[in-house]
């Protein structure tokens, strides 16, 4: 699969690191093109300009600050259709860091509105629970149990195509419906934030448990 990412920060890095690991043909971008260099040098990726990686990717990771991604987009030509019939991963958190709450409305999530920017895309939420070192673990299990990765999104088939790049990761697949779901994960996330940044491990995660049969 051909995977363009756009940010070359921790959650950039760990998951493109697993991905290449799995064959994918991947190409790295960010706002600072002299560190996608050397992310991209460092994991033995392709790197490119954001439009590059818009280009390249029949997927396309957006795992930049929350505060720079409509800029992002834009100027990658989200309203010009320049994301039109890709599949959008949205891996961020809309998140005030300092009290851990959202900076959203509560009644629309960033993925929503990604998707609305985003002209002609497929957005689909996922990978916004942990912090980047859980995907780094080869892999992320808790207790002898994989991690659970929720994801959400209107289309069948880009939820497909992400569901296959997260059990590549050795993770459970958990589909919780159509897009607007990711309001719920991204007031999760909120949680999951606080909990890091009050002293929790970094690997910190919550899983789901289902009894034997």
């Amino acid at each position: 699969m051909r995977i363009g990412v756009i940010g070359p920060g921790a959650m950039g890095e760990a998951l493109s690191t697993r991905w290449l690991g799995s064959g994918h043909d991947l190409l790295l971008a960010g706002r600072t093109p002299e560190k996608a260099a050397n992310v991209a040098a460092k994991i033995g990726a392709k790197h490119g300009s954001i439009s590059d990686a818009v280009s390249h990717g029949e997927v396309v990771l957006l795992a930049v600050r929350h505060e720079g991604a409509y800029a992002t987009l834009r100027d990658a030509g989200a309203e010009r259709g320049a994301f039109r019939g890709k599949i959008i991963i949205d891996c961020n958190n809309p998140v005030e860091v300092e009290r851990f709450t959202l900076v959203t409305d509560g009644v629309t999530s960033m993925s929503e509105r990604i998707q609305e920017l985003a002209q002609g895309s497929n957005v689909v939420k996922a990978f916004n629970l942990c912090q980047a070192k859980v995907w780094g673990m080869q892999p992320p299990q808790f207790d002898g149990r994989p991690l659970a990765v929720p994801y959400c999104g209107d289309s069948a088939a880009a939820k497909s195509n992400v569901r296959s790049l997260i059990a590549e990761l050795g993770c459970s697949p958990i589909d919780i419906g159509p897009l607007h779901r990711a309001r719920h994960l991204e007031a999760m996330a909120a949680i999951v934030i606080g909990l890091l940044f009050t002293g929790y491990d970094s690997k910190t995660v919550f899983n789901l448990i289902t009894p034997p049969p």
